[in-house]
């Protein structure tokens, strides 16, 4: 989910507005078109898998922003300007990306967990934590070392979620999607590894993952529109 530090300026500032943008668009139309279904539903696993992607929203929006910061003044690293609006930025970026993997996870456990409002709050000081140390590490290794960390935990969750599902009546219908999102942030883990040259491979990433967020969204409204 969340890039390098200096993976921003590696394509181009078009490439990276198109993609970010599509991310943003799409993840809004899943908030407010699943909104009509929680209000009629009150259905908790809905409101969390809403917010989840209007974090994402939010997310790309700030890396969307610091992508045209660093292409207007033709900078690599973010932190090369003043500490506050680097770090900052930064913060931002990668805490609203954290917390959609933890709100999609909390959709899918919130009645194994017995809806306890206190893993919230746990979740969003480990978001906090997880920004403030890739920022202050400044290594992509320790970033890389965070975002492995929460694709095994996503992935666990799914398993366990999944393994819940099996021999009940009534199951998750969502669950294509999550296998959606989860094959989307592993391009995004594997963005992380490929050298600045290769963006030939990086622009076929790019195409990938948005090909799967734009299956996600037709899912998401199909299934809000048969409902």
């Amino acid at each position: 989910m969340m890039p390098p530090m200096e993976y921003f300026s590696n394509l181009g500032f078009g490439a990276e507005t198109i993609y970010s943008f599509v991310i943003i668009i799409c993840s809004l139309m899943i908030y407010y078109g699943t909104r009509e279904l929680y209000e009629l539903s009150s259905y908790k696993g809905i409101k969390y898998f809403r917010q989840a992607f209007l974090f994402f929203s939010i997310a790309y929006f700030f890396r969307s922003s610091i992508k045209f910061v660093l292409d207007y003044f033709n900078k690599r690293n973010i932190l090369d300007f003043s500490p506050g609006f680097g770090q900052f930025s930064l913060l931002f970026f990668m805490y609203f990306s954290s917390m959609a993997i933890f709100y999609l996870t909390y959709s899918l456990m919130w009645k194994r967990w017995n809806g306890n409002s206190k893993k919230i709050y746990l979740f969003h000081a480990l978001a906090v934590i997880i920004s403030v140390i890739s920022i202050l590490q400044r290594d992509n290794i320790v970033y890389f070392g965070m975002n492995l960390f929460l694709l095994v935990y996503a992935g666990l969750i799914f398993y366990i979620s999944h393994q819940d599902q099996k021999g009940k009546k009534k199951k998750n219908n969502l669950y294509a999607i999550y296998g959606l999102l989860f094959v989307f942030w592993i391009f995004n883990v594997i963005n992380i590894l490929i050298p600045d040259f290769f963006q030939n491979i990086q622009l076929f990433i790019y195409l990938i993952s948005l090909g799967i967020f734009l299956i996600i969204l037709y899912k998401v409204l199909k299934k809000t529109g048969s409902d």
